[in-house]
């Protein structure tokens, strides 16, 4: 007898719009949704981007992989995205809706009699919600000088007990520094989804602004490992992955705001976005407008700098940098 044949997956791709709201010129603003369904069943993956208008990394990064899953196949299960929630924001360069001046990552669950940020939300919400998915990626990104990483919320408690315990274990799937949240990020897409019990992660994609192809790449190859993962698609991509420095290599770190600055003035960083530094050592100097060293900034943990500020402007108190500290 011939062997029987296994059926390979088919798969549908769809780009349509979810509606948001109507001008005042009677236009209508609308946010792109992009799905790619297999016809075997399977996990259910959602990839959010640009929800600060400023961020626009993610944006790319899910056009891409979503290029990567058309060309090689989708073995089971559904994606979908939003990869534009903020458009007013990108066409404006501003991290928050333009017209309102609201954070839509502070807006979580939302209300659909609310502001127009908590409507906004509220409507992604419910899309997201009604497809029951098994992980939700937010993409974002960081500071101008920052780099990748990826970043868990902090527990949100019994209810959301079992998501975030999945969501610690994907998390080491992307391939990138994984780094704890110290603060509870109320409102925001991920956490909120956590409280829902449904499994989130925040991608962070290095600089903000501008489309870093390099950054890109890091993204579409952290999405597939977690696809690969869930045995939705075979193998990662072709892409080079990020290289986790050596001395954090299978550490989770904890997110840390870092040194902050004991008076005003210039600063001058001495250490990179990347870098190991030692508890002590010596990560900027402050001067003042005739050049005077005012301060000696050291760190105050051992640690990876994450990014640090876009800012040339020290104030008392502000924070220079971040750090995923060991």
């Amino acid at each position: 007898m011939r062997p029987e044949k296994v059926k390979k997956a088919s798969q549908k791709v769809s780009y349509s719009f979810l509606k948001i709201l109507t001008g005042s010129d009677l236009s209508r603003r609308r946010l792109p949704l992009m799905s790619v369904v297999s016809s075997k069943p399977g996990p259910v993956v959602w990839l959010t981007g640009c929800i600060h208008g400023d961020e626009v990394t993610g944006t790319v990064a899910i056009q891409e992989i979503f290029k990567h899953i058309q060309k090689r196949g989708l073995l089971c299960g559904s994606v979908y995205a939003f990869p534009l929630m903020n458009p007013m924001g990108f066409e404006t360069a501003s991290r928050n809706i333009t017209m309102s001046r609201e954070d839509l990552n502070k807006s979580f669950p939302g209300d659909s009699n609310g502001s127009l940020a908590e409507r906004m939300a509220a409507q992604i919400f419910t899309r997201i919600k009604e497809t029951k998915p098994s992980l939700v990626l937010d993409l974002h990104n960081d500071w101008m000088k920052s780099i990748p990483y990826t970043l868990i919320d902090v527990d949100p408690g019994v209810g959301g007990r079992k998501a975030y315990e999945k969501a610690q274990v994907l998390a080491w799937e992307t391939g990138l520094l994984v780094v704890s949240e110290t603060e509870q990020a109320s409102n925001s897409l991920s956490y909120t989804l956590l409280q829902e019990n449904i499994p989130a992660l925040t991608i962070e994609l290095g600089e903000s602004f501008v489309v870093n192809e390099e950054n890109v790449r890091y993204g579409v190859r952290s999405i597939a490992g977690i696809l690969s993962h869930l045995g939705m698609i075979e193998g990662t991509c072709d892409s080079a992955g990020y290289v986790v420095p050596e001395e954090v290599e299978g550490r989770t770190l904890t997110f840390s705001a870092g040194p902050v600055s004991s008076g005003s003035g210039i600063i001058r960083f001495s250490v990179a976005a990347g870098d190991f530094v030692r508890k002590g050592q010596m990560v900027a100097r402050i001067y003042n407008a005739f050049g005077k060293l005012l301060d000696t900034v050291r760190c105050p943990q051992d640690g990876i700098i994450l990014g640090h500020s876009d800012s040339s402007v020290a104030f008392p108190g502000a924070p220079l940098m971040a750090i995923g500290a060991v």
